[in-house]
C-alpha cells in the first residue's frame, strides 16, 4: 500500500493532481483543502496518501495534512460515505469545522456537504462523535493566548498551516527555519508553502 508520496507537482486541478516520483507519474483524488495549499507547478510536493482498492482500479486519495487523511478515513468508515463523498465532506468544511459538527451533532451543518443529506449526516454525527478524538489534536482555531509569538505574514502562516492540521509549535518551528534560510521576505502563500516543506521534512 502507497502511504506516502514525494515528488515533482506536474499537473493540478481542483479535484486531482499528478505527480511525477522518479519518472512515474501517480494521478491523486484530492480536496479542495489541499488543492489551495499546493505549491506552483514543478516544485517539490509531498502527500499523505490512502490507497483505495477497487475490483476494477487502484485509486490515490492524497492530503497535505495527517489530519485531513485520518478524518478522511474515518468518514469512509460510515455507511453509505464512499471516498468521493469523504473528499467531498472535506472540500467544504475544514477539519476542525467537521470535529466541532460531529461533536455537537450539527446535522444541518453537515447537509450543507454536495451528496450529503440528512440522513447521511446523522449517520456521521452519530457513528463519529465517539471517533473523532483520534484525529491529530490541536485542530480548534488558535486563541489569542496561544498565538505563535511570530509577526505578520510569519503569524498568518502559522494560522494557515495550524488550520491544515499541523501543531502549532511546529508549525512555528518549520516557519522560523524558513525565515532563518531565506534572504529576503516571503509574501504569505510562499510562506505557507516552505512551511508545507519543513513539515514533510520532519
Amino acid at each position: 500500500m502507497i502511504a506516502f508520496l514525494t515528488g515533482r507537482l506536474a499537473f493540478k486541478a481542483p479535484t486531482h493532481l499528478t505527480l511525477d516520483v522518479q519518472g512515474v507519474g501517480y494521478e491523486v483524488f484530492i480536496p479542495l483543502s489541499t488543492y489551495y495549499a499546493l505549491p506552483n507547478l514543478d516544485d517539490v510536493t509531498a502527500l499523505n496518501i490512502h490507497t483505495h482498492l477497487r475490483e476494477d482500479a487502484i485509486q490515490l486519495f492524497g492530503f497535505l495534512s495527517q489530519s485531513e487523511k485520518d478524518a478522511f478515513l474515518l468518514l469512509t468508515t460510515v455507511s453509505g460515505i464512499g471516498p468521493k463523498l469523504g473528499l467531498s465532506v472535506l472540500s467544504s468544511l475544514s477539519v476542525s469545522d467537521l470535529i466541532s459538527a460531529i461533536h455537537s451533532g450539527d446535522v444541518d451543518k453537515l447537509s450543507t456537504v454536495p451528496g450529503i443529506g440528512k440522513k447521511s449526516a446523522g449517520r456521521i454525527a452519530l457513528e463519529l462523535k465517539d471517533k473523532v478524538g483520534k484525529i491529530q489534536p490541536g485542530l480548534a482555531p488558535v486563541s489569542p493566548s496561544e498565538k505563535s509569538g511570530l509577526d505578520g505574514p510569519l503569524d498568518d502562516a502559522c494560522s494557515a498551516l495550524v488550520n491544515l492540521g499541523y501543531r502549532p509549535q511546529d508549525a512555528k518551528a518549520a516557519l522560523k527555519r524558513v525565515a532563518e534560510s531565506t534572504a529576503k521576505p516571503l509574501a504569505l502563500k510562499e510562506l505557507i508553502r516552505e512551511g508545507l516543506k519543513e513539515l514533510a521534512r520532519g
